[in-house]
C-alpha cells in the first residue's frame, strides 16, 4: 500500500502553514517519513456559507503542486479532487500536461464532479450537466494529451485543429483517478481511468455531498466486485488502481502503539480488501508537529502496513 498524505494549507490553519518556504518545507518532510505523494483539494470559488458551516478554503491545486515538486524530486503529486467540470478541459490539459512535465511525469490527477451548488452557480457551470461535463472532458483531454492537433465537436466544446503540448511523459497522459462512489463514478473510473477513489461518507456527509453511503467494509467489497464485474465486462485489462482513507477517520491517531496499532490494522484491512493507496493526514497544530507526526506515522504505520501486506 502507498501513501497520500494532505496538506495543511487551508485559511483555518496558521499563517506559517501558507507560504512557498511552508509547501516546501512540508513536502519534504512527506519525503523524509517514506511517503509516496502529497495531496490537496479544490474549491476555486466557495460560497460563505460554506465556509462558514466547516468548510475550507484552497489554494489552486495546479500552483501549490507545483510548489511542493520543486522542494521533493520523489513523491507523487496528487490532486484529490479536482473538480473537472469547473474548468474548461483545454485548460486542464493544459496546466496538467505542463506540471506533469517539468515534475517527470509524478502528478496524479484525483477528478470529481463535485457536490457544491453555489459554487457551479459562481463559475457559470450547469450543475446538473456536472456529469456528462466531466465525462466528456476527459475525453478531450485523453486526446489533447497525445500532442497531436484535436479536431471535436460535441455537445458542450468545440476544437479545431487545437495543440496542447507539452506532452506528459507517459504513453497514456497525465494519470487519472475519478471520485465518488456511486455505480456511475465507478464506470467512469473503469473505463476511462487509471484508478478510482472511493471515499467514507455515511450520515449527513451522504447528503451534502451528494454521494452514496461507504462505511462499513461490506459496502467497500460490494463496491470493489462491482469495479471489478465491470471492468471484465468492458474489456478492461488494466489494473485499476484504488484510493481511499481509513473507514472510521482520514487524520492519523495520537503517537501511541495503541493508535498505531489501530490504524495498522486498518490499512491492512483496507489493502487486503484491494485498496492500492490510501489518503491520511496527521495532526498539524505546526510545521514542526506535522513533520514530527508525519515520521511517526512513516516508522510506526505506513512501513508496518508495507511489512505485513508486502507492498
Amino acid at each position: 500500500m502507498r501513501f497520500s498524505c494532505s496538506l495543511p494549507i487551508d485559511e483555518s490553519q496558521a499563517e506559517e502553514f501558507q507560504s512557498i518556504e511552508a509547501i516546501g518545507e512540508m513536502a519534504r518532510a512527506v519525503d523524509t517519513a517514506g511517503l509516496d505523494a502529497i495531496f490537496v483539494t479544490d474549491h476555486p470559488a466557495p460560497s460563505a456559507r460554506w465556509l462558514g458551516g466547516g468548510g475550507h478554503e484552497t489554494y489552486d491545486p495546479f500552483i501549490a503542486l507545483t510548489v511542493a515538486a520543486c522542494a521533493s524530486p520523489r513523491i507523487l503529486l496528487h490532486t484529490h479532487i479536482l473538480v473537472l467540470a469547473y474548468r474548461n478541459p483545454f485548460d486542464v490539459a493544459k496546466a496538467a500536461a505542463t506540471l506533469d512535465a517539468l515534475s517527470g511525469g509524478r502528478l496524479v490527477m484525483g477528478i470529481g464532479t463535485g457536490y457544491s451548488k453555489p459554487e457551479y452557480a459562481a463559475l457559470g457551470v450547469n450543475f446538473d450537466d456536472r456529469g456528462a461535463i466531466t465525462d466528456e472532458s476527459i475525453k478531450l483531454m485523453r486526446e489533447a494529451w497525445t500532442g497531436e492537433p484535436v479536431h471535436y465537436e460535441g455537445p458542450r466544446f468545440f476544437a479545431r485543429d487545437t495543440v496542447i503540448r507539452p506532452r506528459p511523459p507517459q504513453p497514456h497522459g497525465v494519470t487519472v483517478w475519478a471520485g465518488g462512489n456511486a455505480k456511475v463514478a465507478i464506470r467512469r473510473a473503469v473505463e476511462s481511468c487509471e484508478g478510482w477513489c472511493p471515499f467514507p461518507a455515511q450520515g449527513i456527509v451522504t447528503r451534502t455531498a451528494r454521494t452514496e453511503e461507504l462505511s462499513t467494509m461490506a459496502q467497500l467489497k460490494e463496491k470493489l466486485s462491482y469495479a471489478r464485474d465491470h471492468g471484465e465486462k468492458v474489456g478492461r485489462t488494466a489494473p485499476l488502481d484504488i484510493c481511499m482513507g481509513r473507514l472510521d477517520s482520514m487524520a492519523a491517531g495520537s503517537q501511541d502503539s495503541g493508535g498505531a496499532a489501530e490504524a495498522v490494522d486498518a490499512y491492512c484491512g483496507l489493502a487486503e480488501a484491494g485498496v492500492t493507496w490510501a489518503t491520511m493526514s496527521v495532526p498539524s497544530p505546526s510545521r514542526a508537529a506535522f513533520a514530527e507526526n508525519l515520521q511517526w506515522f512513516g516508522e510506526e504505520v505506513a512501513a508496518k502496513v508495507r511489512a505485513e501486506t508486502g507492498s
